[in-house]
């Protein structure tokens, strides 16, 4: 009599039990939503009799022999084929991805970001190629934004399409969610962590970002919490740099304007810290000041930062000017400060004509009067360049914190 195996995996959505198979094919399951899931109980569990693959596996005729039949693999979302061997084996569905959760710039080291970007650079290609990539396809994407977003939110919006995914959004869950009615975040969170894969989450107070991932039992994503960090971002920023200029050891950068406020220039800075022989510039008006952690940090790390008053001076040596917006909405009822702080320092035709050739004016975006508009022609202008990687970037995060490397 043939001996009969099965497998099951236990998944996010319940245990899902295969049809039994003979011993004359092994059962191939790949890309199971909840095999990189953040529980480590919640990922596959699979009989010795498995083979797990990293692509999906199409039926062929060789598989219409297995007892998966295609109604299964419609049903459930897995990919099946029978293989002829007699002995099972089990190999990797592709290694996973170091983090759960993306919620600070702390969370990466060197050999991590040179794989991000490498994953970018082939997301670029998959976003210049048709058709459409279709690796996330049945993912679905929660963009959860409690306060205003274009080039983050559609970016993410974007990168999930681009990838086959589906996107869940909100784009003002401040007034037009249950927050309006009083409902905290983690009750917010894991309400959405029913309806969706990963969560991409913009808060107005710092730390929320942390507050979700410890609530979600899926991924969750900071796409900016408050004046706290941008970790997107500025990984998106240090991608750029090292596009623009081809390194990111020995370079000296500018960060300029609000810097108090700019969690995008606090994220920066912290990855900055992971190379060697940087040297930082602050550039910015009292008020604004960049705060003492960062400073401290920067100190504890042996990185190099000076605090400037001279934004030509400082142009003249930096390889990146990193302009940002003074932020009306951090300064609350305090007009009077913000109005004290914003123009002082502006990105012009006079300090592009101090700066290097090959250095390159980078900007989150978005701008107000700190650049002016002549500037865009010059070929040192790389900000919606820079605006552009971030689409690369956030397809490469959502790979990767879905399926894994």
């Amino acid at each position: 009599m043939a001996a009969l195996f099965s497998c099951q995996l236990h998944t996010l959505r319940g245990t899902i039990h295969s049809p039994e198979a003979r011993k004359d094919y092994e059962l191939c399951i790949c890309k199971c939503n909840s095999l990189l899931s953040k529980r480590e109980s919640n990922r596959g569990k699979l009989c010795s009799a498995a083979v797990l693959t990293q692509s999906k596996l199409r039926c062929t005729e060789e598989s219409q022999k297995c007892d998966c039949t295609r109604e299964f693999w419609k049903r459930t979302g897995l990919y099946c084929r029978a293989v002829g061997s007699q002995r099972a084996h089990l190999s990797s569905i592709g290694k996973r991805f170091q983090l759960d959760d993306v919620i600070e710039a702390q969370q990466f080291d060197r050999d991590t970001l040179s794989a991000i970007f490498e994953v970018a650079d082939q997301m670029e290609n998959v976003e210049k190629n048709l058709p459409r990539s279709q690796i996330l396809k049945g993912y679905i994407m929660a963009t959860l934004f409690y306060e205003p977003s274009t080039r983050t939110r559609l970016s993410f919006e974007s990168a999930m399409k681009r990838l086959g995914g589906e996107v869940l959004t909100t784009e003002n869950a401040r007034e037009f969610s249950s927050a309006a009615k009083g409902e905290t975040l983690e009750d917010s969170i894991r309400i959405v962590e029913g309806y969706s894969d990963i969560i991409v989450m913009r808060h107005f107070e710092s730390g929320a970002a942390r507050r979700a991932a410890a609530a979600a039992k899926i991924p969750v994503i900071n796409a900016g919490d408050g004046p706290g960090q941008h970790p997107t971002q500025a990984l998106l920023d240090v991608y750029t740099i090292n596009r623009e200029i081809g390194k990111l050891d020995g370079i000296t950068v500018g960060l300029v304007g609000d810097l108090a406020n700019g969690r995008t220039v606090r994220s920066l800075a912290y990855l900055l810290a992971k190379y060697d022989n940087v040297k930082i510039y602050f550039v910015s008006p009292d008020v604004v000041k960049m705060k003492d952690d960062i400073k401290d940090y920067l100190s504890s790390k042996n990185v190099k930062w000076e605090e400037s008053a001279d934004l030509m001076d400082v142009a003249s040596q930096c390889d990146v000017v990193y302009q940002t917006r003074i932020q009306r909405e951090r300064f609350g009822e305090r007009i009077d400060l913000y109005k004290e702080a914003r123009g002082r320092y502006i990105v012009n035709r006079n300090v592009l004509s101090v700066m290097k050739e090959n250095a390159v004016i980078l900007h989150p975006l978005p701008r107000l009067d700190e650049i002016t508009l002549d500037v865009d022609e010059d070929p040192r202008a790389a900000y919606f360049r820079q605006a552009k990687n971030g689409l690369y970037i956030r397809m490469a995060l959502l790979k990767l914190l879905l399926l894994g490397w």
